[in-house]
C-alpha cells in the first residue's frame, strides 16, 4: 500500500496547490503526493515547468491528481459548452501525464452540481456522456478516471459508493472507475456491504479524513474507521491512499496520520 497526501486542502499560497509543504511530505515519509488539477491549470507554462521541476527533484511524485475541473466550468444544466469542457480536458489531461498521475479524480461537486429546476435525469446523463468521452483521452495517456462519490451537501448528483459504481457501469469503459472517501462514505452513513458488493470491480482509490472535523486522523485510538479499514482488507485493496483532510499543523499531524495509517491500512 502506498500512502499520499492531498496538499490543496492545507495550501496556504495564492495557487492553491499547497506544494510549499513539499519537502515536509517528504521528510515525514510519505510515497507520493496529489495534486489538484484545476489550480495547476491556471498555472502559465513557465509556472508549470518550475512545479514539476520541484517535484522530479524531490523523493515523491504526483501518482494522482483531484480536483479536476474548475468550479467555474458547468457540466450539467442548460449553460453546458462541451467544446470549451473537451478542450480543457485535453489541455488537464495532458498535464496530468507530463507530471506521472495514474488516477485523476472526478468530484467536482460544483461543476457538476445539477442546476436548481434541471431534471437531475438530465444532468446524470450530462455526465455519462462526458466521461463517456473523457475514457479514451485519459486512455491514451494510461490514466484511469476515478469517480469520487460527494456528500449531499457539496454536491447533489454522485453522493454515494453505490451511485458512483453505477454512474461507470453506465458509461462503461475500463479507464472509468470509483473513489471511496472515508469522509462523505460516512457522512452519507453508507453501508460497508456497498464495497464489499462492487469494490473488487471498481474501487480505483481512496481519500482518508477523520470525520469529525475532516481532520489528519492523528488518535490511534479510534477506532470508527475499523469497519471501513477491514472491508478494504477483505476485498484485497492494497494500491493508494491520500489523506485529504485539514490541518493547523501539518508537520505534526501528518507525522502521526502516517503511524495511524500504516498501522490500520
Amino acid at each position: 500500500m502506498k500512502f499520499g497526501c492531498c496538499l490543496n486542502m492545507i495550501a496556504s499560497t495564492e495557487d492553491g496547490i499547497g506544494l510549499e509543504y513539499l519537502d515536509s511530505l517528504c521528510a515525514i515519509g510519505f510515497d507520493y503526493i496529489e495534486l489538484p488539477l484545476a489550480e495547476m491549470m491556471m498555472l502559465d507554462e513557465k509556472e508549470f515547468v518550475i512545479l514539476k521541476n520541484k517535484l522530479d527533484n524531490s523523493s515523491v511524485s504526483c501518482e494522482v491528481c483531484n480536483n479536476f475541473f474548475p468550479k467555474t466550468m458547468r457540466l450539467t444544466g442548460e449553460d453546458v459548452n462541451t467544446e470549451l469542457i473537451l478542450e480543457y480536458v485535453l489541455k488537464a489531461v495532458k498535464r496530468a501525464s507530463i507530471m506521472g498521475a495514474k488516477n485523476i479524480v472526478f468530484g467536482s461537486g460544483y461543476a457538476k452540481n445539477v442546476p436548481e429546476g434541471y431534471p437531475i435525469e438530465e444532468g446524470y446523463q450530462q455526465v455519462v456522456d462526458l466521461l463517456s468521452r473523457i475514457a479514451p483521452i485519459v486512455a491514451e495517456k494510461n490514466i484511469t478516471i476515478a469517480i469520487e462519490p460527494l456528500r449531499k451537501e457539496e454536491c447533489n448528483l454522485i453522493n454515494t459508493f453505490k451511485e458512483g459504481c453505477q454512474l461507470a457501469k453506465d458509461v462503461n469503459h475500463p479507464n472509468i472507475k470509483v473513489l471511496v472517501d472515508f469522509y462523505h462514505f460516512s457522512v452519507e452513513k453508507e453501508p460497508v456491504e456497498n464495497l464489499y458488493n462492487e469494490g473488487q470491480q471498481f474501487l480505483q482509490h481512496v481519500h482518508f479524513a477523520k470525520v469529525e472535523g475532516r481532520v489528519f486522523p492523528t488518535n490511534i485510538g479510534d477506532n470508527d474507521h475499523l469497519p471501513f479499514s477491514n472491508m478494504l482488507r477483505e476485498i484485497g485493496y492494497q494500491t493508494r491512499i491520500s489523506i485529504e483532510a485539514y490541518s493547523n499543523d501539518f508537520i505534526g499531524d501528518a507525522t502521526k496520520s502516517l503511524i495511524f495509517m500504516k498501522q490500520y491500512f
